[in-house]
């Protein structure tokens, strides 16, 4: 039996840039910002950075490291990892944990990329530019998520045209596979993100 051909990263700032996006993850934008202001400003730092260091950073090389040791095997999913780890017939269904809550993650996240996908498009054909308070804002944004009705949306049909659209680009990326999807998109959206992070500390502050 022949090998299975595997893909390989392109480069190794792909590999970089993709692992920093995953990293970062939504959060960073939604809930950090909310949770510092909540909590002390500058002094909730102190402990996130303190988490970064003893948390971040180790949990983000053990899984690196798992998934490079299971990879060795020929494994590229978290059951045949975890046996790889944990030669128990149990170890595959620990593993297989892994994969619900990976799921579950997606579900959710596919939903909140199109509400971003949704506020970038609204944002750029000026649909609330209208909109001058934070009021007003919170009213417009409810009645896109179908919580309400507004001058701007009666119905749910741009929330469900916008989650579509998100699932066929996600579709689109994986399908380009490992080098020409998924590092391809990050050499693009990574620098994108700094930069647009970098307007967001600047606008702050003035």
């Amino acid at each position: 039996m022949s090998d299975i051909q595997r893909e390989q990263w392109g480069s190794r700032i792909g590999l970089i840039l993709a692992v920093a996006g995953n990293a970062v993850g939504l959060g960073n934008f939604l809930r950090f910002p909310v949770q510092a202001a909540s909590n002390g400003g500058g002094a909730f730092m102190i402990p996130y950075f303190i988490a970064f260091l003893l948390l971040g950073i180790p949990l983000m090389w053990i899984e690196w490291a798992i998934g490079r040791h299971g990879g060795k095997y020929g494994h590229s999913s978290a059951p045949g990892m975890f046996h790889v780890l944990w030669n128990h017939p149990v170890a595959k269904y620990v593993g297989a944990i892994g994969m619900v809550i990976s799921t579950s993650i997606l579900i959710y996240y596919t939903y909140i990329e199109s509400w971003t996908l949704g506020y970038s498009i609204f944002s750029m054909i000026g649909l609330y530019w209208d909109v001058g308070s934070f009021k007003e804002m919170t009213n417009f944004l409810a009645s896109y998520q179908g919580l309400t009705k507004t001058a701007h949306f009666s119905t749910l049909w741009p929330a469900y045209l916008l989650m579509v659209l998100t699932f066929v680009i996600n579709f689109y990326v994986l399908w380009r596979g490992l080098s020409a999807g998924i590092e391809k998109l990050a050499k693009i959206a990574m620098p994108l993100l700094f930069i647009f992070a970098v307007i967001l500390v600047v606008r702050v502050f003035t």
